[in-house]
C-alpha cells in the first residue's frame, strides 16, 4: 500500500477522492480514520496520532487511549492539512512511514502497524520544504502516489456530468 498526496484547493473533495481510494484498495472491509492536522493543537498531535499510555502524562484517560495510527491499522490513515503538521511531528511521522510502527507516548516499546497513509493538502508542499517549513524526506516519502484535484472551474465538462449526476440522485 502505498502512500497518496493529494493536492489541490479547498474544496476540491480531496476527502472525497481520499474515500474512493480506500473503498476501492485491498483495506475496504479494514478502517479509514481521518485526522485534520490543522484543527489539533500542537501539543496534542502526538497522542491523537500514536495513543498514549495510563499516566503517561497528567490528565491521562485511565487505561490510556489508543491513537489513530492503530484504530486504522490494517487500512486507512487520512492525514489531512498536512502541510499544517508542526515540523517536530514531520519527523515522528517520517519514523512511522519508514519503520511500520508507533512510538505510543509513555510506552516502553513500538507498536506495528499495517496502513495506509493518505495525505492531503491545499498548501504547495515544494515550496514549503525549500522554505525549510517541510520536511523534504517526508514529502518524498509520502509523494509516492500523487494525485493534484484541479477546482470545479477548471474542469469544463465535468460541471455538466456532476450536475446531471446530482439532479437524478
Amino acid at each position: 500500500m502505498f502512500p497518496v498526496l493529494l493536492t489541490g484547493e479547498t474544496g476540491t473533495g480531496k476527502e472525497v477522492f481520499a474515500n474512493a481510494i480506500h473503498n476501492n484498495g485491498e483495506q475496504r472491509e479494514k478502517p479509514m480514520v481521518s485526522i485534520n492536522c490543522a484543527a489539533i493543537p500542537n501539543e496534542l498531535l502526538e497522542s491523537e496520532l500514536f495513543g498514549y499510555e495510563e499516566g503517561a502524562f497528567t490528565g491521562a484517560s485511565k487505561g490510556g487511549r489508543l491513537g489513530k495510527f492503530q484504530l486504522a491499522d490494517g487500512g486507512t490513515l487520512f492525514l489531512d492539512e498536512i502541510g499544517d503538521m508542526p515540523y517536530q511531528m514531520q519527523a515522528k511521522l517520517l519514523r512511522v512511514l519508514q519503520e511500520g510502527e508507533i512510538d505510543k507516548v509513555g510506552r516502553q516499546r513500538n507498536i506495528p502497524i499495517d496502513v495506509r497513509v493518505i495525505a492531503a493538502t491545499n498548501r504547495r508542499l515544494e515550496e514549503m520544504v525549500q522554505r525549510g517549513e517541510f520536511r523534504e524526506d517526508l514529502y518524498y516519502r509520502l509523494n509516492v502516489v500523487s494525485i493534484s484535484i484541479p477546482p470545479l472551474r477548471e474542469r469544463g465538462n465535468d460541471v455538466l456530468l456532476l450536475t446531471d449526476y446530482f439532479l437524478q440522485k
